[in-house]
């Protein structure tokens, strides 16, 4: 498959339009993906064209990075690498820390992890309300002037940390929640990227499964699964969130697509810089979201779409209290 490129805000940064998400394989949702077969999975998205891969010290911790690290590296030069800094010793109980030094520290390790001379793009996983976002842009910066790392990227940042973070070192993306489930970015944050010239990657565009049409009431999830700590997917909340599905499942039929292909879709269709990044760990279901790609929505489709799913009220919190408070700094 040829999957058309986008490129990230004004940085050049040139990708794959959609990426892969690769935390699910070794971290959230349950036993870790056998690495043998994660490894064919990895390798099997770049066959199908896919160039930017998702990962972070903290999923595992340690392990996802090492994974892809065995994954990419006979086509490393090929591929766009994205990881991520900001918890303590990569343990995400252990809460945020993005000191200059625990940066720089996070850098060296994951170079060795990848299995490579530099990242492509680095993140702030979340942001650190206690060290200012200008030291941590300078950091970051100062990485990048020694070719450790190319581009910066903020995750899950509100509007005033994106943009004093970006007058010290110009922000290549950020990476946030957005579907048609969670359209919060759409009031702020939409409008500032495009202002700055930043490129937006959604996290969970398929809503963590959900908007795939796999997930009901009686689904029941592994107890490593995260979902159980998520409000959104009590039991009584994903009864009361069946609208939006059963109502994309009928906009799929009209287009001979699948429910998680026309949620794709409708990212990309948003803006020319927006570059999803579902995860999976089934080959079929990567062929599936790859597909979606190739859906072209018309501006008639994609306001149908919209105006439908704004008529649903989705119920539930998206985080658990304790990670909601990381959010949107």
């Amino acid at each position: 498959m040829n999957i058309q490129k986008r490129k990230l805000g004004k940085s050049g940064l040139e990708v794959s339009a959609l990426g892969l998400g690769c935390m699910g394989l070794s971290f959230g949702y349950g036993p870790a993906t056998d690495k043998a077969d994660a490894v064919q999975l990895i390798r099997s998205a770049y066959e199908l064209g896919v160039t930017f891969f998702d990962t972070a010290e903290a999923y595992g911790p340690f392990t996802n990075e090492e994974l892809l690290g065995e994954a990419l590296k006979t086509f490393r030069n090929s591929v766009v690498i994205a990881t991520k800094f900001g918890f303590k010793d990569g343990i995400t109980a252990l809460g945020l820390d993005s000191r200059p030094e625990t940066i720089r520290a996070v850098a060296e390790a994951s170079l060795k992890r990848l299995k490579t001379d530099r990242i492509d793009l680095f993140y702030q996983h979340r942001v650190d309300p206690n060290v200012p976002i200008e030291e941590v842009a300078g950091t970051v910066k100062e990485l990048i002037q020694e070719g450790k790392v190319k581009h910066f990227g903020l995750s899950e940042a509100g509007v005033h940390t994106i943009r004093k973070a970006h007058a010290v070192q110009p922000v290549t993306a950020l990476q946030s929640e957005y579907s048609l489930w969670w359209r919060e970015p759409e009031q702020e944050i939409l409008p500032t990227l495009e202002e700055l010239g930043i490129g937006f990657v959604p996290f969970s565009p398929l809503g963590k499964g959900f908007l795939t049409g796999r997930i009901d009431e009686n689904t029941a999830f592994g107890k490593d699964d995260f979902r159980n700590t998520v409000p959104r997917f009590s039991e009584v909340n994903r009864k009361a969130n069946q609208a939006l599905v059963d109502l994309l499942g009928r906009m799929a039929n009209e287009r001979n697509a699948t429910p998680a292909r026309i949620a794709l879709a409708w990212l990309l269709a948003q803006k020319p810089w927006i570059v999803p990044i579902p995860g999976t760990t089934k080959l079929h279901r990567l062929k599936e979201n790859i597909g979606s790609a190739a859906i072209t929505l018309s501006a008639d489709d994609f306001r149908k779409i919209t105006a439908a799913v704004s008529k649903i009220e989705v119920k539930g919190g998206r985080y658990a209290e304790q990670s909601q408070k990381m959010v949107n700094r």
